[in-house]
């Protein structure tokens, strides 16, 4: 069984590598490994090193410390997709929308933010 960091982890770097629009593919050769190594990696079935995640940060422009963002530590298996609706980061129509949502300049990203917590103050 797939450890609960790992599993956090993973779905970290499919986050990611979603937001930026890379498939598995290119993250593969961009680290210099096979696609299936990520397939692995994403699902938490395989432990990322700490060079390989060194060099996933690099090549997805995040930090490591990315990866382990809303992971809680005192309680290591309460992993991010527990602590969201039912797989958020599985659904490809959330996934595009919070792609679209970073490809728009920032200062109309940031008022397109605030109308939408006005309208979800209203609903």
């Amino acid at each position: 069984m797939a450890h609960p960091v790992d599993v956090h982890v993973g779905k970290r770097v499919r986050h990611r590598r979603w937001l930026v629009g890379m498939t598995q593919q290119q993250l593969a050769e961009e680290v210099g490994i096979k696609f299936q190594q990520i397939q692995k990696y994403e699902t938490g079935a395989n432990r990322v090193s700490a060079s390989r995640l060194w060099d996933i940060s690099e090549t997805l422009d995040v930090p490591v410390s990315f990866f382990f963002e809303g992971l809680d530590v005192s309680d290591a298996a309460e992993t991010l997709s527990e602590q969201l609706p039912a797989d958020l980061l599985g659904d490809k129509e959330a996934m595009e929308l919070i792609r679209s949502y970073y490809a728009i300049p920032e200062n109309q990203r940031r008022r397109l933010f605030d109308l939408a917590r006005v309208l979800s103050d209203v609903a």
